[in-house]
């Protein structure tokens, strides 16, 4: 290959966090859209991120992404890539990451969330922050988009191992009979009215993960809702266990299966919200080890960067 023929860039997309306690009120006016905070709900926001260490992890384990997903993809030696990270509401932020890569003469760049399944309010939020920064940066930079990826061979058989190695924390007895409940996060009701395919996808993906830990029962529920006044889409996690226990189930395992690392929503609404509550109901509920930076994820977050390209070429 031409020493110099710029890299094909690799825009790793993630959501942020904030780095210390003092960042909270900062980071959530950021998500709001620039919306004040009402002080009791970031005091409470700020419980939840003192409980899980005082700061979020997600930024680390972005890098961390990002870095094995450009040496998997240059393992092949045929094509050079590397890899930017772009936070939505923190930082290093989309823009700081878009100013980078046009100052490293890039000309070729795959945006991929750290998110497998399409939504406008979710993934087409990203594309519209790298589109509004492209406009201001300019660099004539080529900009193609993973809009999802919920049925990516390797992801689903990743999820597939964290379910299978988190049944076996169960006693033998009742490893296979341990309902399994999948999440994702919630989002509001009114994507419906736009046929938004971020519900089907989630299902489907659930379904093709049991479908490879057979036999299983399993539910399908979102967790980590908003705080306004609209409906979001349910059942909600929480509902869930407690109709399990209502059933008279002693045991119940969560697999987050929107989610692809960890961060206060597996840290503290699973591991502690949750937890606690199927604690106080008398179950033992275990949660599947985050994907992060396995190997089987990483490989899919390359398959799918590679037909990206292809499909430009």
């Amino acid at each position: 290959m031409d020493n110099s023929t710029p890299p094909i860039g690799v825009l790793v997309l993630a959501y942020g966090g904030p780095d210390n306690l003092d960042e909270i009120e900062p980071y959530l006016l950021d998500v709001r859209g620039g919306r004040p905070t009402s002080p009791e709900l970031v005091e409470e926001i700020r419980e939840h991120y003192r409980l899980i260490g005082g700061r979020s992890p997600i930024l680390e384990l972005t890098q961390a992404q990002a870095s094995a997903l450009e040496a998997a993809l240059n393992s092949r030696g045929d094509v050079v890539y590397k890899t930017y990270i772009g936070m939505r509401h923190w930082r290093p932020y989309i823009k700081q990451a878009v100013e980078q890569m046009a100052a490293d003469g890039l000309t070729r760049v795959i945006a991929i969330v750290l998110a497998p399944h399409y939504s406008r309010m979710s993934i087409g939020a990203y594309i519209k922050k790298v589109e509004e920064a492209l406009a201001e940066v300019g660099g004539g930079l080529d900009m193609t988009y993973v809009e999802s990826y919920h049925l990516q061979p390797l992801y689903l058989q990743a999820l597939a191992q964290r379910v299978q190695e988190a049944r076996q924390r169960f006693p033998e007895t009742v490893r296979a009979s341990v309902p399994v409940i999948f999440t994702a996060h919630s989002l509001p009701e009114r994507i419906l009215q736009w046929q938004d395919p971020y519900p089907r996808q989630l299902m489907e993906t659930a379904q093709a993960v049991a479908e490879l830990v057979r036999p299983v029962t399993w539910r399908f529920a979102y967790q980590s809702a908003g705080r306004s006044a609209e409906p979001w889409l349910g059942p909600n996690a929480g509902k869930v266990i407690q109709e399990l226990a209502d059933a008279g189930e002693k045991n119940v395992l969560i697999a987050p299966v929107g989610f692809v690392s960890d961060h206060v929503e597996i840290l503290y609404d699973i591991d502690v919200e949750f937890r606690q509550q199927a604690e106080a109901l008398g179950m033992r509920l275990e949660r599947t080890t985050s994907l992060n930076d396995n190997p089987l994820f990483i490989g899919a977050l390359a398959d799918v960067v590679r037909s990206h390209l292809v499909l430009v070429d």
